[in-house]
């Protein structure tokens, strides 16, 4: 366990090259892909998501240790295909219609998948029907939608009626700066996520893992 210890730590400080060594090391070592995602990787990024909430950490910190993440997840992905290890739940994520802000949603995208989530991200300036499209190819247990705009607020509204509409048995979040929880409740959203490290807790409990 020494080993997942120095990769969690590794991971926190977002080294990149260390991270992917102790990966491969471990997996040399056979330990149980599964073992590595959750007792190494996941176990660091809840550290990080902890500190990001917390003030202690700022979104640069974090970027970086999402991209020691991803590069570790790039070496791990076979084994844990090979072993049968899925995701959690598929994540829909995207910037709704007329917003093009997408730093708040890559960092929620990086945040979910260090969660264990996989993210299927239809960008920014997504008009209702492309969330619905993805939630149905991709068999969604989550849509997940951002705003950093007051005037484009009005069309998370649109994708929570246009998933209704659709059929698409979806739980929904919305999050962003001028978005707030009476928000999410207004226009009938399951739930509402102040931060990137909150989205990955409320995704979570709307899937009750």
């Amino acid at each position: 366990m020494a080993n997942l210890q120095a990769l969690s730590e590794a991971l926190i400080k977002g080294d990149r090259n260390k991270v992917a060594e102790l990966t491969k090391a471990a997996i040399a070592e056979k330990v149980a892909p599964r073992e590595i995602l959750e007792n190494g990787l996941i176990a660091g990024m809840n550290v990080v998501g902890k500190r990001f909430k917390a003030n202690e950490i700022y979104v640069p910190e974090v970027l970086i240790a999402a991209r020691a993440m991803h590069a570790a997840l790039a070496i791990l992905k076979p084994s844990l295909e090979a072993a049968g290890v899925k995701p959690l739940a598929t994540v829909v994520l995207g910037t709704v219609k007329g917003d093009l802000h997408d730093i708040g949603k890559n960092l929620v995208s990086m945040m979910l998948t260090g969660g264990g989530l996989k993210v299927v991200d239809v960008g920014t300036d997504a008009p209702p029907q492309k969330f619905v499209d993805a939630c149905k190819k991709e068999a969604a247990a989550v849509c997940a939608m951002s705003a950093l705009l007051t005037t484009t607020m009005p069309y998370m509204k649109d994708v929570v009626q246009a998933l209704k509409d659709s059929g698409v048995k979806v739980k929904t979040i919305i999050g962003g700066a001028p978005v707030t929880q009476a928000y999410a409740k207004e226009i009938g959203a399951d739930g509402y996520a102040p931060d990137a490290a909150s989205a990955v807790d409320v995704v979570k409990q709307l899937l009750g893992a």
